[in-house]
């Protein structure tokens, strides 16, 4: 529905040049879903299509791919497609994950453009941390002593990594840019919880009014929270023409990713 919605509105399916999806629950292991996906579009065979498997911080990698293909390519148009169903792996009963997440899915058509309308990026991996948010018993390496596939998350864990790390990331990238905070129009940050985006606002000292939230209206989304984030902003004319705004992801990996898109 939210490919169709772009076919309807802003891209006609003859112009696509690649596809990529971001998931961490996909429909198989095999063939990837960016695969099935191109044939249920219809769209041309020679559509570049293939998957990135990554969650919370997936959208900014997509996005970056994206801008490597426009750049090295004499390709025009591609969507970054974001979807994920934690549902499926999130017991009636667990009282952590149950109440955060939520199964969304994105689209976001991406174009080649003459001015600089995204980047730089940040990206970076602690996989010393992969265990802290994990699907066990989910791919070919097998537990006998676990009987289902359910999500583990560390939450204590992952939100000391988060402290940690999104500060850090907002300030490297600033560096990159050569760019001051007060630069910035507005943040989009991963819509992780309520608990999360108070602690990043304050570590930052960022006023409400500079940071986008919607956690409190679809919940943690994965890999759609930020496309899902700037989709209601612009609606909203919070993003106009010549914002900046930042957008950083993070999660699970452990990983995050970051970079600045202009609205020209």
């Amino acid at each position: 529905m939210a490919c169709e919605k772009l076919f309807k509105n802003s891209v006609k399916r003859s112009e696509i040049d690649f596809l990529i999806v971001v998931t961490e629950s996909p429909e198989y292991i095999a063939p990837p879903m960016s695969c099935d996906l191109q044939n249920s579009l219809n769209l041309d065979t020679s559509v570049v299509s293939f998957d990135i498997n990554l969650g919370c911080s997936g959208f900014v990698y997509g996005l970056m791919v994206a801008d490597s293909i426009l750049r090295a390519n004499n390709y025009n148009k591609g969507i970054v497609v974001c979807v994920d169903t934690y549902s499926k792996y999130i017991s009636r009963d667990d009282r952590t994950c149950r109440p955060l997440f939520s199964d969304a899915a994105s689209a976001a058509l991406i174009t080649s453009s003459k001015e600089r309308t995204v980047g730089p990026f940040i990206l970076g991996t602690d996989g010393s941390g992969y265990q802290d948010l994990i699907v066990k018993n989910s791919g070919t390496k097998k537990n006998t002593n676990i009987r289902r596939n359910l999500l583990h998350m560390n939450g204590s864990e992952v939100f000391m990594f988060t402290m940690r790390t999104v500060p850090k990331v907002v300030h490297d990238l600033l560096k990159k840019e050569k760019c001051n905070i007060e630069d910035i129009d507005l943040f989009v940050f991963h819509q992780a919880s309520k608990l999360v985006i108070d602690n990043i606002k304050r570590l930052l000292k960022l006023s409400s009014e500079k940071v986008f939230e919607n956690y409190h209206l679809v919940g943690n989304t994965v890999s759609s929270s930020i496309p899902i984030a700037l989709s209601q902003a612009k609606d909203k004319n919070i993003i106009k023409k010549g914002s900046v705004v930042m957008v950083v992801g993070f999660g699970v990996g452990l990983s995050w990713g970051a970079t600045l898109i202009r609205h020209n």
